[in-house]
């Protein structure tokens, strides 16, 4: 009679198709963990460059409604500063400019203020006096931000183009 011989373990090919497969999954896994990683990256990259873009916009904004006038740029002029005759006569004038790509106050003789972070930076920065003669003036606010890239990396790359208008109240 012959014994039955009981076969324990795996063949090479058995071992090899295995490793095989978890090689596979594995790489997938890894693939989908770096597109989540360069998202994330992403998303925190845009979101910098909006907040930071909005709250130099609000700045503005609110100064130029809250200014008893438009010192600079004068009536169909276009400026890279922006200069307001303001209601305190210590923070007269308020001065809106950018130096070396940051974003800046200059509220009477005190010193500049930024209003935007070292991640961002500022360019173009553009006001225009869009006022009739005998109404409130008006501004026209550009720049465009753009997010500092130091890594040279595809997904820290943004820029965004912000503009806006306000009036004298």
């Amino acid at each position: 009679m012959r014994q039955a011989t009981s076969k324990k373990g795996f063949t090479l090919v058995e071992l090899l198709l295995y490793i095989g497969l978890v090689v596979i999954i594995l790489l997938a896994v890894v693939q989908l963990l770096a597109v989540m990683f360069q998202s994330r990256i992403k998303h925190q990259v845009i979101t910098e460059v909006e907040e930071q873009g909005m709250l130099v916009i609000q700045r503005i904004i609110q100064s130029i409604r809250n200014a008893d006038a438009i010192l600079s740029p004068t009536i169909g002029g276009v400026s890279s500063s922006l200069s307001l005759n303001v209601v305190g006569a210590s923070n007269d004038p308020t001065v809106f400019s950018a130096v070396s790509g940051v974003a800046q106050i200059t509220e009477g003789v005190s010193s500049p203020v930024t209003l935007t972070a070292g991640k961002v930076s500022v360019s173009n920065l553009r006001f225009q006096n869009l006022s009739k003669t005998g109404t409130p003036g008006i501004i026209r606010i550009d720049f465009t931000l753009t997010y500092v890239n130091a890594t040279g990396r595809q997904e820290y790359e943004y820029s965004k183009h912000f503009f806006a208008s306000a009036s004298l109240r």
